[in-house]
């Protein structure tokens, strides 16, 4: 293959192009990998196909292992992701630690596994005259007019 054997998307051009007859679809290991990022996202099989440049029939018939474990796909690309920011927090990156920090406390609050605080409730808020009658009535507290007052 020559450099000019690539269409404008950088895929090979499979020999007999432009002959007739449609050119056989050739599954390649980046072709997979797509398949599988595409079907954890949970895009249907058009879709998936038509990222391919591929028909339906062609999607099922060169990559079914793919397209039967949507699941798996997903717990594998969400482990390969973790694992990623895993490594960057072992080189110390710091927006790694805040983001996997901030994984941890989804997972936490979703599952219920940690028990979080309440915030306490807010007092609410008053207008100014109510405001001005409620520090007027605490005037006292916590200075040296307080123990004259109370006499």
């Amino acid at each position: 293959m020559s450099e000019w054997d690539f269409d404008l998307l950088g895929d090979p051009i499979p020999e007999g192009w432009g002959k007739r007859g449609r050119p056989p679809h050739v599954p390649t290991d980046e072709n997979r990998r797509k398949v599988m990022v595409l079907a954890a996202f949970d895009k249907n099989e058009e879709q998936i196909a038509a990222a391919l440049s591929i028909t339906p029939p062609t999607l099922r018939k060169y990559y079914f292992r793919e397209l039967r474990s949507r699941l798996e796909a997903r717990q594998r690309l969400e482990g390969k992701l973790l694992a990623s920011l895993l490594t960057e927090v072992d080189k110390g990156n710091v927006s790694a630690v805040d983001k996997l920090w901030k994984r941890l406390d989804r997972h936490d609050l979703a599952t219920g596994t940690i028990a979080r605080p309440a915030k306490p409730a807010k007092a609410p808020k008053l207008g100014k005259k109510a405001q001005a009658v409620a520090d007027a009535q605490d005037a006292h507290k916590g200075n040296e007019w307080g123990s004259l007052l109370k006499h």
